[in-house]
């Protein structure tokens, strides 16, 4: 990356409780926009959650101004960098949660389960005592997670209450250990756990992004690649970027192996989505393509008739 081009990506969380959230909106909104700051960040009574990218000082900028208020003082936030931009514009939004499990009376910031660091990970996950659950979606989990771990089978994470309650039992699965991207879900999901009665919950502190930023990979017990929601799709070991590409059509991660299914059409269709595409859905989705091509060719001065 060319120095001069370099943006910061800032992605950050706080379970907290806010009241007043809907009027931080609009000074919010504006304080990012005076600074060129783009991105999401949604606010909620339960917290706050959000990915921003800008400048160097436009970051540090915003983050003195969230870190303002004493309930936010201690915000963390975790970093990467890039020279494409992944927004093209900055917004702020009001919901009832700021990760969606349908559940707005779990609270994180009354309880959550204990954090694990990533030095502390291994151990944990190896213990045979231990059941490790992946709280994911069922497309990330496809393209990498931990060793051993259990993967829900969840299209969205509305559905781990339902998985929970229909696969987990407080007498049975005594030592739970969760984990997610970042530590948002799993957090969550630890604290919805606790209350259904099991008594050991264990999360991942800073999520799979923190341990593979911290674990060499010769001490790795990571198998495969991290979906991330931004350009990059895919990252492994040291954050590097990964092999993973997007389906053009249904924008979930898709493989080498995906793209030697029958299934896969580049820029119509990918295993995830072949099964859903009718015919009226195909000839939408080939002339959204062939327009993205145009595009393409155009800014490159090429010719793709």
């Amino acid at each position: 990356m060319k120095p001069e081009n370099i943006q910061v990506v800032a992605a950050l969380y706080k379970f907290v409780k806010l009241p007043d959230f809907a009027d931080k909106r609009e000074p919010l909104l504006s304080y990012c926009q005076t600074q060129g700051v783009k991105g999401t960040i949604l606010l909620a009574q339960e917290g706050i959650n959000g990915t921003i990218v800008g400048s160097r000082q436009a970051i540090d900028s915003v983050l003195w101004f969230l870190r303002s208020d004493p309930r936010l003082a201690d915000l963390e936030y975790k970093e990467s960098h890039t020279e494409t931009p992944p927004f093209e514009r900055m917004k702020v939004r009001l919901k009832p949660e700021i990760v969606t499990l349908g559940l707005p009376e779990i609270d994180p910031s009354e309880q959550i389960g204990t954090y694990v660091s990533p030095q502390e990970w291994n151990n944990l996950i190896c213990d045979p005592e231990v059941t490790v659950i992946d709280t994911r979606n069922d497309y990330e989990v496809n393209i990498g997670t931990f060793q051993g771990a259990e993967n829900p089978q969840t299209s969205s994470f509305r559905e781990f209450p339902d998985y929970v309650r229909h696969h987990l039992d407080p007498r049975k699965h005594k030592k739970v250990a969760l984990f997610c991207t970042g530590g948002i879900r799993c957090e969550k999901a630890s604290s919805f756990m606790l209350v259904q009665g099991f008594a050991e919950v264990y999360h991942l502190k800073g999520g799979i992004l923190k341990y593979l930023s911290e674990i060499p990979a010769e001490e790795s017990l990571w198998e495969g690649e991290c979906f991330v929601f931004d350009e990059r799709i895919a990252v492994s070991h040291g954050l590097e970027s990964g092999s993973c590409e997007r389906c053009f059509g249904c924008g979930r991660p898709i493989s080498e192996s995906d793209k030697a299914s029958g299934k896969y059409e580049q820029g119509i269709s990918c295993p995830h989505c072949f099964d859903s595409l009718t015919e009226e859905k195909r000839a939408r989705q080939q002339e959204k393509w062939r327009h993205y091509q145009t595009q393409v060719a155009n800014s490159k001065n090429l010719d793709v008739s």
